[in-house]
This record gives C-alpha cells, sequence and structure tokens, in this order.
C-alpha cells in the first residue's frame, strides 16, 4: 500500500510554513493531537493528583490512561514500568542514582565511546562506589562495533553494559539480542538508550533480554518529555528517588510527580501510530497496527535516506560517516556526512537559502566524533529524516548541496 504522506503530514504541526525540517534526531514536530491534549489537560483536569474530589479523580485517570498508552507504544506488559522523565538524560542520571547501593568496590561497568552522553555521563556517579569503567571502542579499520570486542570487556565482576541501540551520528542499527544474550550470561544488566531508535523501527522491550531503556519523547512526535522503563521486579529494587517513605513504583522513582500535562500529550503518539498501522494493514490493530505503522515508516524513509546517500555517493568530496547505503535494514535514516574542503557549519547554513533546516556538531556524542579524528571543521553535517518528510524536500536539499555547497 502506498505510504499515506498526506495523512501523515496532516497530523503534524509545524509542516506548513516552506520549510524542510531534516534535524529530526534534535526534535521531531509535534503532533497536533499531542498540543490539542496538552491544552484540553490544563483547561479540565490541572489539579494535583490524590484527591477524592472528580477533577482530581480525572486528573489521576488521565495519568494513568497515558502511562498505559506509553506501555502499549513499546510492548510493555505492566503500565507501572514505565516511568516519565524530563529527558533521557535525567532518566539515566535517576537510575544510575538508584542503581547506586546496588555496586561496590571492583565492580565493573562497559560503556561505550559510540553512545550519546545521555547513556555514559550519568553513570560515572558510580566511580563513587568503587566501579571500574571498561570502554567498548571502535576497531581502527570500520565504524561498525564487534561483538567479539564487547565480549573481550564481560567478565565475572561485570554489573552493567550500557549501550545505544542506534547511534545518532552512524544511523547504525546495533544487534541488540545478541548484546542482551551475552550481558545475560555473563550475569550483568542491560541500559539501552534507544532515542535514535524509537521513531523509527518498532520496540517491544519483552522481546528482547534488555533490562532498562529510555527515549525521549520529544524525538518520537511528542512533547520534550522522556520515558525510562525498566523490569518490575528491578525497578522495585532500586532505591527511592522520591521521599523515603514512598516506595511503589512508578512514584518512588518520579519525584515531585511527573508533568501531567506532558503526559497527556504523549499519551497522543500511540494511537496516531495505531491510526497510520490501520490505513497501511486495515485488518489490524493494537500491537498489529503499530508493527504495520513502523513496517511503512521503515520502507518510506529507507528511501528518503538512500535518495541522499545515492547523491553523496556522487559527489568525490563527499565522505559519507556511517553506512552508506539507505535501504540496508539496520540503517536508520540518520545521515552524517562531511564536504571536503568545507566547514560543516558553513554547509548547514548555505542550506537554508532554500529553506531546509538541517544541523551540524558532535550531537552530544563527542566521544565518537573525536574517536574518529571528525572533531574539527564543525564536526558532522547531520540530516535526520523522520515519516513525514518527502521526497521532493530531499530533491531540495540535493538541488542546494550542488548550488550553493559545490566542491572545491
Amino acid at each position: 500500500m502506498t505510504f499515506p504522506l498526506e495523512f501523515v503530514r496532516s497530523a503534524f504541526c509545524g509542516l506548513d510554513d516552506g520549510w524542510a525540517y531534516f534535524d529530526n534526531a534534535g526534535g521531531t514536530q509535534i503532533l497536533e493531537a499531542s498540543v490539542t491534549a496538552l491544552a484540553a489537560y490544563l483547561r479540565q483536569k490541572n489539579v494535583q493528583t490524590g484527591g477524592t474530589y472528580p477533577r482530581s479523580q480525572a486528573a489521576a485517570e488521565s495519568l494513568a490512561v497515558n502511562r498505559a498508552a506509553m506501555a502499549r507504544l513499546i510492548g510493555a506488559h505492566d503500565p507501572d514500568e514505565v516511568v516519565f522523565t524530563p529527558s533521557t538524560t535525567s532518566g539515566f542520571q535517576l537510575l544510575a542514582r538508584a542503581l547506586a547501593p546496588q555496586f561496590a568496590e571492583g565492580d565493573e561497568v562497559v560503556l561505550t565511546v559510540f553512545d550519546h552522553e545521555s547513556n555514559i555521563g550519568p553513570w560515572q556517579v558510580l566511580a563513587e562506589r568503587g566501579v571500574t569503567f571498561r570502554f567498548w571502542t571502535l576497531p581502527g579499520d570500520t565504524r561498525v562495533p564487534r561483538l567479539e570486542d564487547l565480549d573481550a570487556l564481560l567478565g565475572p565482576r561485570t554489573k552493567l553494559v550500557a549501550v545505544t541501540w542506534a547511534s545518532n551520528i552512524l544511523g547504525q542499527v546495533m544487534p541488540l539480542g545478541a548484546i542482551g544474550e551475552r550481558v545475560r550470561a555473563a550475569g550483568a544488566q542491560l541500559a539501552v538508550d534507544a532515542v535514535a531508535y524509537a521513531p523509527h523501527r518498532r520496540i517491544d522491550v519483552n522481546a528482547l533480554p534488555i533490562d532498562y531503556l529510555a527515549f525521549s519523547l520529544y524525538k518520537t512526535f511528542g512533547p520534550h518529555q522522556g520515558v525510562l522503563w525498566g523490569r518490575r521486579s528491578l525497578l522495585e529494587a532500586l532505591a527511592p528517588q522520591y521521599h523515603h517513605f514512598i516506595e511503589a513504583v512508578p512514584k518512588k522513582l518520579e519525584p515531585g510527580n511527573p508533568n501531567y500535562e506532558l503526559a497527556a500529550a504523549a499519551g497522543a503518539i500511540t494511537p496516531y501510530l495505531e491510526a497510520l498501522g490501520r490505513r497501511l494493514a486495515p485488518e489490524t490493530s493494537g500491537a498489529g497496527a503499530l508493527d504495520a505503522a513502523f513496517a511503512g515508516i521503515a520502507v518510506h524513509e529507507g528511501r528518503l535516506a538512500e535518495q541522499l546517500l545515492a547523491y553523496l555517493r556522487s559527489r568525490p568530496d563527499a565522505t559519507i560517516v556511517g553506512g552508506a547505503d539507505g535501504l540496508a535494514p539496520d540503517r536508520l535514516p540518520i545521515l552524517s556526512f562531511r564536504l571536503a574542503g568545507w566547514n560543516a557549519g558553513a554547509v548547514a547554513e548555505a542550506v537554508e537559502a532554500a529553506q531546509v533546516a538541517v544541523r551540524f556538531g558532535d550531537f552530544h556524542a563527542r566521544r565518537l566524533i573525536e574517536h574518529l579524528g571528525l572533531a574539527s571543521e564543525g564536526g558532522v553535517v547531520r540530516v535526520s529524516f523522520a515519516h513525514y518528510n518527502t521526497e521532493e524536500e530531499v530533491a531540495r536539499l540535493t538541488d542546494a548541496l550542488t548550488r550553493f555547497v559545490p566542491p572545491r
């Protein structure tokens, strides 16, 4: 079935100003339904939960319904496994503090050089417990991490592995199943950053050997908010991050209570994706509709990625940072590149003449950019597509690159 772009674009705010927005890995456009839900909450239910009066009961019901919608989105069977956080970074900071009492001197944590800093820096708090950090790096001849290099880092003192599901620079999807099996065999826990993955592929936390997962809703068509998921038994074992007398999950991990209106806005994401899935596969519903939606998204975005990568492959001055095949199943539409002789910032500014918005820099994956030797000249240009982008918009970008950023 043809991808229903008209339906998709009509669902989003901010797409009618003439610009092509290709900075989606930094933040997608928000659903109109999310804005409507946020405003409706503030107008009709804006009180504290926990009261016996009707509006407080309605506020509590709203939070429960929207938490359940998030659980559906990621395949969690228990809505109380979903913790609302201000962002992915703050979610991992909270998790690291909550896990800290379980660590002792000599324990080891495996981090990577190819993650966003949100899944590296927060774990440094464990150094206070005498934890040793070991880094999974990239081999010199490739930009694809090797599982055998992870094997060499795992040992009897490994307590935790923190890894990204997909690089926000390379666009490379990691073999999370194989990673999780290795981590489980080592007797350790696995914390996954799914920020770059969540807008593009279906998440089913119960289908994978993972323990914790976090992602950002403002990069997944919703408000500026994050979600942290963990298996209930593990969440119950965490040190409370709220008042000492609050012990139930998820409340003990949501200090000050979650942002109720943002939770209301977030709850609109899942119904939208289910509606998209039903347009692509009318006989589906629920999880099947979500599967259909993300299958359609993957095909559409793969075409867009290949359209740009084909252009970059034709330019002798272009260096593609990541896989060069946009249709590869483990390649997300997050495309980073350099053009010889051009500062990355100058490239990003030049294409704005065609009302095309891209970004440049290290995108808080500084360790990876430095490891690849790309920290100079403004880092990399990053073009990141969402499923509401079009082939015409990509053509505008490639035309602008030809006109305003010619080979030197």
